[in-house]
């Protein structure tokens, strides 16, 4: 072949060509002359140096090689047009792949309704859902760029990551049923002052919001046994190992052998964010973000009116 190089459009006039039956309705249906039309189809002929075409005064015939070319040349300029708009969904944020980190008791109560509802406008996005997820390993994940954006309990102390506080989440008190204070109606934290406690990892905001509260009461809570996971400090309860303190949200984690109480004095709550680093956002995200922003808003988790409108006037200008 020579220099001169096919392109898209040469297959398309072929291609309507074909289609028409006809050199004039191909031209017509292409809002251009008939001329350009045969002198391209005979240029493309010689170019490839075979016969796609057995013409007639009254008709037009695809030969063998015709044949095989066509079948090729519809299938590139459906995969073109499928390059095209995928290019342009992905630019709208419509497309792509999103890692999703969950603090422990939002795997059971946020994470759901968050996932149903971006799913739905965005079923072409690649979701990657990582549960119970401690701060520290969301935060490492998403420096090194395997989560897109955490769900987490701030304090975040890391350069380049955005935390957009949604809430204050209130603690609950966790025990087995058959524990003396399990009918109360509340509880008073320093009355667990002899009790062993399931606590969370070190280090961890949840760790440490603990050790503060029980402080404030005015003892040193005695840890049995530390776990990074939501769903088997329940389990260790359940077990009648000890009491807990957890989120509010974990009440939607339903287990046979525990029940939530809520804490009477002192009143002790957890924050809760999004976290996602500065120089990824994008479409995919702020997309993630809005949604994020109507299923919280839906749900009334956060504080106050005015703390929607600021992370609303936030995603709005990125």
């Amino acid at each position: 072949m020579s220099d001169w190089g096919m392109e898209l459009r040469h297959m398309k006039y072929f291609v309507t060509v074909v289609d028409e039956g006809s050199f004039t309705r191909a031209a017509e249906r292409l809002s251009i002359a008939q001329s350009p039309v045969s002198h391209q189809i005979r240029k493309l002929e010689r170019e490839l140096g075979v016969r796609l075409l057995a013409r007639t005064t009254r008709s037009i015939a695809l030969t063998e090689a015709g044949r095989v070319f066509y079948d090729r040349c519809v299938a590139l300029l459906a995969a073109s047009e499928d390059a095209v708009d995928s290019a342009r969904k992905a630019d709208r944020g419509e497309m792509g792949a999103l890692s999703l980190g969950f603090t422990g008791s939002a795997t059971y109560d946020l994470m759901p309704n968050l996932v149903r509802a971006y799913r739905e406008r965005n079923p072409l996005v690649e979701l990657t859902l990582r549960s119970d997820m401690l701060t520290p390993a969301q935060v490492q994940a998403l420096l090194d760029g395997t989560l897109s954006v955490g769900l987490l309990r701030p304090p975040v102390n890391a350069p380049g990551i955005v935390v957009e506080l949604l809430r204050n989440e209130p603690l609950l008190v966790v025990m087995p049923v058959q524990h003396p204070m399990a009918s109360a109606t509340t509880i008073d934290l320093h009355d667990l002052a002899d009790e062993a406690f399931i606590g969370y990892c070190s280090p961890s905001t949840m760790h440490d919001t603990l050790i503060t509260a029980c402080r404030q009461a005015g003892f040193v809570p005695t840890v049995r046994q530390q776990v990074a996971e939501t769903s088997t400090l329940v389990a260790l309860v359940a077990a009648g190992l000890g009491v807990a303190l957890a989120p509010e949200s974990v009440r939607h984690l339903r287990m046979n052998g525990v029940t939530y109480r809520p804490l009477r004095s002192p009143t002790v709550s957890v924050p809760l964010a999004l976290a996602y680093r500065e120089d990824t956002i994008g479409p995919l995200i702020r997309r993630y973000l809005d949604t994020a922003r109507t299923v919280l808003r839906s749900k009334k988790l956060l504080d106050t009116t005015s703390d929607l409108d600021e992370l609303g006037q936030y995603i709005d200008t990125i």
